[in-house]
């Protein structure tokens, strides 16, 4: 459920037209595998809760091992059976297969670094080229640190600033539990170093171009409680070709005189061309950050003195760096940002300038360039660039068409700034900017997609929700739609840490629209779209919002024609788990069926996992009152009712997922089977070579979004992907 670490998930769809309510559920293979419950009650500041499922939890669970698997191969043969699967595969494959997937680019002394994947690679392979227009060369291939049947995925990376090496942390089977190697750029030789619990990494190197600053997590004993995994980590600095066991802390849990709490993250950045380290102190999914800095030089020496820059209630969420100027991106009394600039040497925030005012445009991020301050702004879900020149005014850079700004990338040492740019109906492409001209320019590093979307349309409204607060709605279709109420709908919804669902090119989605179907983006509170006060609006106490935000948008789509309750679905995942778990639970009336992705379910026992401590400043704890109500409230586990009917859901989990953890998703699933009322099905789709998404391949991406789309197609009505009834016993014989 980490914001910086998750990954859009597959844009997921539905499809049906209007066969006869009774008609869209099929027989399905027998039932599913009944869980044992186990009956749990606890009681939180006098308020008793029944836990059914608590048997699930822990990470050696042999038990729930064996309900896992048992649930899979029923799943498994209920999907099979669907009808025009096979098809859907096909199709999604050859959307796959049609384009080229570039991203992460990075810049280093006139190297261009990028991750992509090809057609017939299954993960992304870091490439560099010699300048945009330079021959491409092949640096690091994952598939050669596979030792068993898990694959393998690129985690990271960081070129030193001289190009000459680069830092990459590779993980096995989805599970995002990085190991950290070096490669040399010009051979392609990975070189001896290899550090393990290097799972947010995030490598800084120094200008010296032979060291990096790194994160490291504690070792953790055998039997250690999970839930401590992230806590307490360090950064050191590692020089090349020396034993990690050398490296030496500099700023950490316990590390010298910076106050460094277990539950913070520690990280270290040095920007080129300056003389200054920044040591960065997180609260992981807390937006806002602490601030130090140090000499470049001692932090070499291994003797840093680290003064402090600003603190969390300076609200503070993304810095740049320009010799000894610090740019910082804050919502201090402007909600939807504002960027300030102080001195590192000696800094003040007191009386700090203000670069760029707080606008009707929400500032996302910021980058120093050679020649300036780029600023990215979101303004009514469409990308805005600004540029501050060195001791300049702010000015506005047009961009080659209205989108998001997917990726955005800037050099100290190089003019201009590099975005890559897409939007619901326009391919990604990467564009450079070049400030002497005012002109950008198609880098080609990615071809433009063959998938013809010119048959397509998309709407930005905004729809009132219980409170009578506007919340954006996007809707994508075929053009021409008639709005009879026939057409199946997709509505996805997430709300969490303050992440925006911005307009994106998916070519999957096309295999849904091209059959009718309507897909929707509910931008609900809890995201930051309208800033940090659209997300507080939609956490903790507030959490509600977010997922009265999500019916609402919901029963627009329905009352303005698009869909009706038996053609509509709606999805979330991971944090967006509470989003989707809530509203079938709230108005299961509402939706035909549900996908939950990886989906955290019961919110009073996930800071028991090994990401849950880190999110306690997301979500609350039950360690006070306020935030029991606030989680309990939000639990979609805790309000699921027996006897009800509620929508054919399918949720899924990556066994190897370390941010919400199997056993959430399991007990979420026990409920809903044992709850629902009426034969739609409940199935639980569970992969033994994945985690939490991250880093999956493509043939993964395919087999599941097929299987989602199918179950959709399937529960929603579309005649061809109904299964064939059950063959009824035949009466015995008469004596």
């Amino acid at each position: 459920m980490r914001k910086l670490l998750t990954t859009p998930a597959i844009i997921l769809g539905a499809l049906a037209f209007g066969m006869p309510s009774r008609a869209l559920v099929a027989q399905t293979v027998g039932a599913p595998p009944a869980a044992p419950v186990r009956e749990v009650v606890d009681t939180y500041y006098g308020v008793a809760v029944h836990d059914p499922y608590r048997w699930m939890e822990g990470p050696e669970n042999p038990e729930l091992d064996t309900w896992l698997k048992a649930q899979a191969v029923y799943t498994r043969g209920v999907l099979d059976r669907i009808p025009s699967r096979a098809t859907l595969v096909a199709r999604l494959q050859q959307l796959l297969d049609a384009g080229t997937i570039v991203y992460d680019v990075q810049l280093a002394s006139g190297e261009v670094f990028y991750q992509k994947i090809a057609k017939g690679d299954e993960v992304a392979r870091l490439y560099v080229r010699r300048g945009f227009a330079g021959a491409e060369r092949l640096l690091v291939d994952p598939d050669r640190f596979r030792s068993g049947q898990a694959h393998v995925s690129l985690s990271y990376y960081a070129p030193a600033p001289d190009g000459r090496h680069v830092a990459f942390g590779v993980s096995a089977g989805g599970s995002e539990k990085a190991v950290l190697r070096v490669v040399e750029t010009a051979t392609a030789r990975v070189l001896p170093d290899e550090i393990d619990r290097a799972q947010f990494g995030s490598p800084s190197w120094l200008a010296d171009g032979r060291s990096f600053l790194f994160n490291r997590l504690q070792p953790m004993a055998p039997g250690a409680d999970r839930s401590q995994t992230y806590l307490k980590s360090r950064v050191y600095r590692h020089v090349v070709g020396t034993s990690a066991e050398r490296d030496v802390p500099l700023i950490g849990f316990g590390v010298g005189a910076v106050p460094v709490d277990s539950l913070e993250g520690p990280f270290a950045a040095y920007s080129a061309g300056s003389p200054w380290v920044l040591g960065v102190v997180t609260q992981f999914v807390k937006n806002e950050v602490t601030l130090y800095a140090a000499r470049a030089a001692a932090v070499v020496g291994g003797r840093p003195v680290w003064h402090k820059l600003a603190g969390y209630d300076d609200d503070a969420t993304r810095y740049a760096v320009h010799g000894d100027a610090l740019y910082l991106l804050t919502h201090k009394d402007a909600p939807r940002y504002k960027v300030v600039r102080t001195s590192i040497a000696r800094p003040d925030l007191a009386t700090a300038d203000v670069v760029v005012p707080e606008s009707e445009a929400v500032i996302t991020n910021l980058g120093a360039a050679q020649d300036g301050l780029y600023v990215q702004l979101l303004d009514g879900g469409l990308g805005r660039l600004v540029r501050v020149p060195w001791g300049g005014k702010p000015e506005p850079v047009a961009l080659p068409f209205d989108g998001a700004i997917g990726e955005f990338i800037t050099d100290p040492r190089e003019p201009g700034v590099l975005v890559k740019l897409t939007s619901w109906t326009e391919p990604q492409l990467w564009y450079r900017y070049d400030p002497r001209t005012r002109r950008f320019t198609d880098t080609r590093i990615r071809p433009r997609s063959p998938v013809d979307y010119s048959n397509i349309e998309s709407h930005e409204v905004k729809v009132a929700a219980a409170d009578g607060t506007l919340v954006p709605l996007s809707i994508v279709h075929r053009k021409g739609l008639e709005m009879d109420g026939s057409h199946p709908t997709l509505l996805e919804g997430y709300g969490s840490y303050g992440i925006t669902l911005d307009p994106g090119f998916n070519p999957l989605l096309l295999a849904w629209l091209e059959r009718g179907g309507v897909y929707a983006v509910a931008h609900v509170r809890g995201g930051g779209e309208y800033g940090e006060a659209w997300h507080q609006a939609g956490q903790k106490l507030t959490k509600q919002n977010t997922i009265g935000d999500f019916i609402a948008c919901a029963e627009y789509l329905v009352s303005r024609g698009y869909t009706s309750p038996r053609h509509l679905a709606g999805q979330g995942g991971s944090a967006g788990g509470i989003t989707i778990g809530g509203a079938i639970t709230q108005r299961p009336d509402l939706f035909g069926a549900a996908i939950d992705n990886v989906g955290a379910s019961d919110m009073l026992r996930i800071e028991r996992g090994v990401n849950g401590p880190t999110n306690i400043a997301e979500f609350g704890s039950v360690a006070t009152e306020d935030g029991f109500k606030g989680l309990l409230a939000m639990s979609a586990y805790h309000h699921v009712k027996d006897g009800t009917s509620y929508p054919a859901v399918l949720l899924t989990t990556g066994i190897n997922d370390p941010r919400v953890p199997s056993w959430q998703v399991a007990k979420m699933a026990a409920r809903l089977q044992a709850a629902t009322a009426g034969p739609k099905p409940i199935l639980l789709r569970v992969d033994y070579d994945a985690g939490h998404g991250i880093g999956s391949t493509r043939a993964q991406a395919v087999a599941e979004t097929a299987d989602e789309y199918a179950f959709l197609f399937w529960q929603l009505g579309q005649p061809e992907f109904q299964p064939p009834a059950e063959p009824r016993a035949s009466a015995p014989a008469s004596p």
